[in-house]
Formats: C-alpha cells, sequence, structure tokens
C-alpha cells in the first residue's frame, strides 16, 4: 500500500494552499474561469453542466480503513451521501461546493489522500492487480514500479512529457498480473 514520505507531505500540503488561494481568487472574481480551469483540473476539479466534481486518487486502487472513513465522510459532509468508483480505481464526487474542496482536499490529506493528477491532460492514475504483493503465483511485485512510475509523472519537469507516452485518447490499457512473457 502507497504510503507518504515526508516531500510526499509537504507537496500535498503546499499544493491544497495554493488551490485554497486559487478557489478564493476565483470566488471573489479576480480570476475568471479560462485562467481558473488549468488550476481546478490539476486539483481533480471538473466543472459538469450543474456543478462541479472532485475525482480523487486511490494510488494502485487500495484503500485502508482509515481511508474508507474519510472517503464516506466526504461524502455525507460535502457530497449527496455517496461516490462514484471509476475505471481507473479512483473516486469522484458529483454536488461538492467549489468554495468547499479546498478543505475537502486537506481533510483527504490527513489520510495520505489528493486528487493530483486525476483529471486533465496527464497520466491519470498507476495501478496494480488487487493481489499484488499477496500472490503465490506472482512473479514480481509491482508496486515499487507503480511508485516509480507515480512519482516520475508526479514531478513538474516530467509532467509534460509523460503524456506523449500514452495511447490515443480514450484507447484503455489494462495490464495483466503477470508482466512477464514466461506467464503468457
Amino acid at each position: 500500500m502507497y504510503r507518504y514520505d515526508e516531500f510526499d507531505h509537504a507537496f500535498v500540503s503546499a499544493r491544497v494552499e495554493q488551490f485554497r488561494d486559487q478557489v478564493n481568487r476565483r470566488l471573489s472574481g479576480e480570476l475568471a474561469e479560462d485562467a481558473f480551469k488549468p488550476l481546478r483540473l490539476m486539483n481533480g476539479v471538473y466543472l459538469q453542466l450543474h456543478a462541479y466534481m472532485l475525482r480523487v486518487a486511490i494510488p494502485y486502487g487500495t484503500l485502508n480503513a482509515k481511508q474508507m472513513r474519510m472517503l464516506a465522510h466526504v461524502a455525507r459532509k460535502y457530497d449527496r451521501g455517496y461516490g462514484h468508483f471509476t475505471t481507473r480505481q479512483n473516486i469522484q464526487y458529483n454536488w461538492p461546493k467549489l468554495s468547499d474542496t479546498p478543505d475537502i482536499l486537506s481533510e483527504l490529506a490527513s489520510v495520505e489522500m489528493h486528487a493530483i493528477q486525476t483529471s486533465g491532460n496527464c497520466i491519470r492514475n498507476v495501478t496494480a492487480d488487487h493481489f499484488a504483493g499477496a500472490a503465490a503465483d506472482e512473479v514480481a511485485d509491482p508496486r515499487p514500479y507503480a511508485e516509480i512510475l507515480r512519482q516520475w509523472s508526479s514531478l513538474p519537469s516530467c509532467r509534460a512529457s509523460s503524456r506523449s507516452l500514452l495511447p490515443a485518447p480514450r484507447a484503455t490499457v489494462r495490464p495483466s498480473r503477470c508482466m512477464t512473457s514466461a506467464c503468457t
């Protein structure tokens, strides 16, 4: 399971405070929607027809009990009591108020969760098989490699070039549990 290190704690906390300022400037009219759009997308916030939507990352598609309770808390306090799990193993909330999104992100950070790389033109979520690290027939645990990819694609200097490595839009790549030719 993914665990924050000191860098992650500092990075996510700084991102939440930066986004809080951006949301305040947007709500005050200081920041136009065209200028705000790339900033909100970098923080997992979409503008839908009737409301904002927040997509939260679930690295490797695994959660601990504390994180699951926080997701339920966010659904009850800031949404309509539920969220939707996505095909990329993330969760999204379809009715948060824009003014609440920095508080949601701050509460999620307290349990080592975030919304970075969940929207926009980027690598979305690095996932692994739900049996990763536990399957008896596993040739290699993919989680360390998934973490290397997650960290690499999170660095600002890599984000611009990482999109060129992705398949065409709407394409889906689903790796199998066994990633070696010996298993095929």
